[in-house]
């Protein structure tokens, strides 16, 4: 399971190597990709925008499993059974998060990822593949409520919230059990994440230890 931060500030045209790293890993010459956005509303346009950096890196066809609008659970198992691989997109996790709970996909997800299916996220989309995250205050990010997300992989993350040294995640695991271990993955990184649960960087990852009330920095991994 691949867990891309993807960068904001990016405009990249032709092959993202990360990218090309989880299309490789699908084990077949132009990868099909069902695409759920449940995250960001299955929004057309960030759809297309995702599906030229998709084809452009080396993946087939890339289907939009809708979720939001005219939401058909035969439709949506049938696109999602038959991709090579199924992405997650961006946007914002409580919302995409409520998506997956209103129509009980949770269940489908693991058992596809149980069977072999690569799975893999960008940016709220990794999130969402993750253990749990936060619906914080808008005026202070430092509070908030714990919420579980599809816990398939089963770690805590953030994703290229680096300029902010990472506040989000670190209210994240103050909520959290002791001794829990947070992944920050900068813009432009990702993770692996393999059936066992070990974490195999790729790029720039800051990690970080809740011990007691204080959450304590641990390395920035560079690979």
């Amino acid at each position: 399971m691949f867990l891309i931060a993807g960068d904001p500030s990016s405009r990249r045209g032709g092959a993202d190597p990360l990218l090309r790293t989880v299309f490789d890993h699908c084990g077949v010459p132009s990868p099909s990709i069902a695409y759920v956005g449940a995250a960001s509303g299955d929004d057309r346009r960030f759809f297309t925008m995702v599906t030229g950096a998709f084809t452009n890196s080396g993946a087939g066809d890339v289907t939009l499993a809708t979720t939001v609008r005219h939401f058909e659970r035969g439709s949506f198992e049938k696109t999602c059974m038959a991709a090579d691989a199924v992405f997650f997109s961006g946007g914002d996790v409580d919302e995409g998060m409520a998506v997956v709970n209103r129509h009980r996909l949770a269940p489908l997800f693991r058992e596809l990822y149980r069977g072999g299916k690569p799975l893999f996220g960008i940016s709220a989309g990794s999130i969402m593949l993750a253990r749990a995250w936060m619906r914080f205050r808008d005026d202070d990010k430092s509070v908030g409520e714990l919420f579980p997300c599809l816990g398939i992989a089963d770690i805590l993350c953030d994703v290229h919230d680096e300029a902010d040294n990472w506040s989000e995640l670190k209210a994240l695991l103050k909520l959290s059990p002791d001794s829990s271990i947070g992944y920050g993955i900068r813009a432009g990184s990702s993770i692996v994440v393999d059936p066992y649960g070990t974490v195999q960087p790729m790029r720039e990852i800051d990690t970080f230890v809740k011990q007691g009330n204080v959450v304590h920095p641990i390395a920035r991994v560079t690979r």
